[in-house]
């Protein structure tokens, strides 16, 4: 993917597409592949990076969702165990099996989560990860060596998915690109454009260069996440609010916390919420809580209580009690949950999607979650070439392999280069050219300079947040470790990109402003 070539195709003034689409999260970028392998001429405009809010923010789970079975959400859990099989299958590079364990503490939890979780295998068919089976003490103990033994009387283990989500996303684009689509970041859609009441294109502006764009559409998809409401409102000033934000927060801890292979699930807290706690990235994530919010800054940030509580709560399940200074990192993101009626605490509003279309033609997908981006594309695109009356093309990403896809069955998850499925061996290439290349970036970390280099040349990052936050994780691993690491990396871009020392400095600067609030002192 390389911007300068997107951004050429985006000026051809007598240019009309097929879809234009508004977001470049989970969401759109689904939009994009689905559209664009369908052979239609796809433009994507995203305002920030790629996966810059919610969807880099996750809790690193491809899930059917045991929260959901426990409402009774049978179709939701269907639906979303059967794309967490289509996805680890289309991108083994990116998701793999990850075992979880319920431990259990009362008498009552061996014979009913074992009971439920039997029935999330069935219902995951051929697609699924593993069996669950009833833990003994003794194997939750092995399983879990840091496990708070007092009271423990055993425990339930079942399988979900593991991924990256920010990596996920960058696959996701270069994807659409390998289909045809334009996918541009930094471009930011400041209007929409219209005919006799309906919907003809949009207004983008580079947020690089500053130019105004106007490039004509057949049907503009609206798929902002969190941000849909503002978009509807672009094109209607009195649309009503379809977005219950929430916000999802979550603590990473050093790996001694979680030695083991296994992550825990806390299916029930003391007050209704489920905590995750995961080894990721040689870290332990915990999260995450649900947390109603009015507003939807671009850089949400965890609340004192909200750390607090999660500390206090993994401390009951862990035999070391995590504190304030144990934690490296901090990250949240705005949910976008639908809005639906009597609810009082968005833990209990669904992850269903819904698509919308207004009366000027504005097709607006919302809601979701990562595991279902793909059938939520399938959706959205199916309804967009109904009202941009396109060439009836059938879906085909059911099957369709995400960039950097390996052959093999599963890729060697302890490879440095992982992440990269089939780009790794150029990745090697690039070091063997210019072995200074294979410096790491930090003590603490595998990251190398070379994956900097990758990220300018061949994935659209842009700034050193692009890099440090979602081409490479360090900012949402380690913050104070990504501060350290945003000279060097600033550098390394300066040269890719041919900016000068005051922006190497600006983009330093820049980090930082971003990290700081995020650190827990």
């Amino acid at each position: 993917m390389n911007r300068d070539a997107m951004r050429v195709r985006l000026e051809e003034a007598d240019r009309v597409w097929d879809v234009a689409i508004i977001g470049g999260g989970a969401t759109g970028l689904g939009c994009a592949v689905d559209a664009a392998s369908r052979g239609y001429d796809v433009l994507l405009l995203e305002r920030s990076d790629f996966a810059k809010g919610t969807s880099s923010r996750s809790t690193k789970l491809v899930h059917g969702g045991v929260r959901y079975l426990q409402q009774g959400n049978f179709s939701l859990v269907l639906e979303a165990l059967r794309e967490r099989g289509l996805l680890q299958r289309n991108a083994p590079h990116l998701v793999s099996n990850l075992p979880f364990v319920v431990p259990n503490y009362e008498w009552w939890e061996s014979p009913f989560y074992g009971v439920g979780l039997k029935l999330y295998d069935m219902m995951a068919g051929e697609l699924g990860f593993g069996a669950s089976r009833v833990l003994s003490e003794a194997e939750t103990r092995e399983r879990l060596p840091t496990i708070e033994t007092e009271g423990l009387r055993g425990g339930v283990i079942y399988h979900d998915g593991q991924f990256d989500d920010a990596r996920l996303a960058i696959a996701l684009a270069q994807t659409a690109a390998d289909q045809g689509a334009t996918v541009i970041n930094y471009a930011h859609v400041s209007g929409l454009l219209k005919d006799d009441d309906l919907i003809v294109g949009v207004e983008v502006e580079d947020v690089e260069s500053g130019a105004i764009h106007r490039p004509k559409a057949r049907v503009v998809i609206n798929a902002t996440g969190a941000f849909s409401d503002g978009v509807r409102r672009m094109d209607s000033a009195d649309a009503q609010s379809i977005i219950q934000p929430s916000r999802g927060v979550h603590i990473v801890l050093e790996r001694a916390f979680l030695p083991g292979s296994d992550a825990i699930m806390v299916p029930h807290t003391d007050d209704g919420r489920v905590v995750f706690m995961i080894p990721w990235n040689e870290h332990v994530v915990i999260g995450t809580t649900d947390t109603p919010v009015d507003t939807i800054p671009m850089e949400p940030i965890p609340s004192d209580e909200e750390i607090d509580w999660l500390l206090e709560t993994s401390g009951h399940y862990l035999t070391r009690n995590p504190r304030r200074a144990d934690v490296r990192a901090t990250f949240a993101g705005i949910r976008p949950l639908v809005k639906s009626g009597g609810e009082d605490h968005t833990a209990a509003l669904s992850r269903d999607h819904t698509v919308n279309v207004s009366k000027s033609g504005l097709v607006t997908i919302a809601g979701g979650k990562w595991t279902t981006y793909r059938k939520m594309a399938e959706d959205t695109i199916d309804c967009a070439m109904v009202i941009a009356q396109l060439p009836e093309r059938p879906c085909g990403t059911r099957e369709l392999h995400l960039h950097g896809h390996t052959p093999e069955a599963e890729p060697d998850a302890d490879a440095v280069f992982a992440v990269y499925g089939s780009d790794g061996p150029a990745l090697q290439r690039l070091i063997e050219e210019r072995p200074g290349l294979a410096e790491p970036l930090h003590p603490d970390f595998d990251y190398v300079a070379a994956q900097v280099v990758w990220a300018v040349r061949h994935e659209m990052a842009r700034t050193v947040e692009d890099v440090l936050a979602r081409r490479l994780r360090v900012l949402f691993l380690d913050t104070r470790a990504s501060i350290a690491m945003a000279p060097a990396v600033a550098a390394l871009m300066a040269v890719e990109l041919g900016c000068d020392s005051a922006w190497e400095r600006q983009q330093v600067e820049a980090l930082r402003a971003v990290a700081e609030p995020l650190l827990v002192t």
